[in-house]
């Protein structure tokens, strides 16, 4: 998987990440033999928003490792994609809490409305799920949360890992959403009945802000 040496991502090119962990990892992925997902061009895909448009972060693990499903978002797939289980728990959620679902899993019109979409590693192996985890992504993670963090934002962490993670978040004013992932092993144990979106739109409109049309459905 080839990469460029400094993507353009306005808002997002000047983050330590570029200078101490990307240039190892981008060899790395290079030097990788087996086949990578997303497309190349989908990788970054995530932060093709500059910070000051981010009003909603959500995080998640790695791409889906089954070729044509991950498009570069966070639990998102291609339109035309059977609904993996995590996204079909997400899509019952946001039904019994808003009274309806997105039509396709394609969840680009969450990211339009600034809503970050984030994987803790940005690529995978074709059928191996995790299997670029460590290898240096989580560095880029970190300096995201913390250039995330200089004005009050939301932010929803299903399951342990993202709760970690959220951990690093600083400042003030900030809505943290927590839960059970919405993976099928622990989707009853919490994330049922959280209503993570209608909260988050609370807040926002609190806020002042325009509430995100979670369903594509303009509501």
């Amino acid at each position: 998987m080839r990469l460029p040496a400094r993507p353009e991502l306005p808002g997002w090119n000047d983050l330590p990440f570029w200078d101490t962990a990307w240039p190892a990892l981008r060899a790395r992925l290079a030097a990788e033999t087996r086949p990578c997902h997303p497309d190349p061009a989908q990788v970054f895909r995530a932060l093709t928003r500059p910070p000051d448009q981010v009003r909603v972060v959500i995080l998640g693990q790695d791409p889906y490792p089954t070729p044509g499903h991950a498009n570069g978002l966070a639990f998102s797939v291609t339109p035309g994609t059977p609904l993996p289980r995590s996204l079909a728990n997400i899509f019952a959620e946001i039904e019994a809490d808003l009274g309806a679902r997105p039509q396709n899993g394609d969840l680009g019109h969450w990211h339009d409305q600034g809503v970050m979409l984030l994987n803790t590693a940005l690529s995978v192996p074709s059928g191996q799920a995790g299997g670029h985890a460590r290898w240096g992504w989580e560095v880029l993670v970190r300096d995201v949360l913390a250039r995330l963090s200089d004005r009050p934002r939301a932010f929803v962490l299903w399951g342990n890992a993202a709760r970690a993670l959220g951990a690093q978040v600083t400042g003030d004013g900030h809505l943290f959403v927590e839960s059970a992932h919405p993976s099928p092993l622990s989707a009853r144990r919490g994330f049922f009945g959280s209503r993570p979106f209608s909260r988050v739109n609370g807040w926002l409109t609190a806020r002042g802000e325009p509430p995100i049309d979670w369903t594509g459905r303009g509501g």
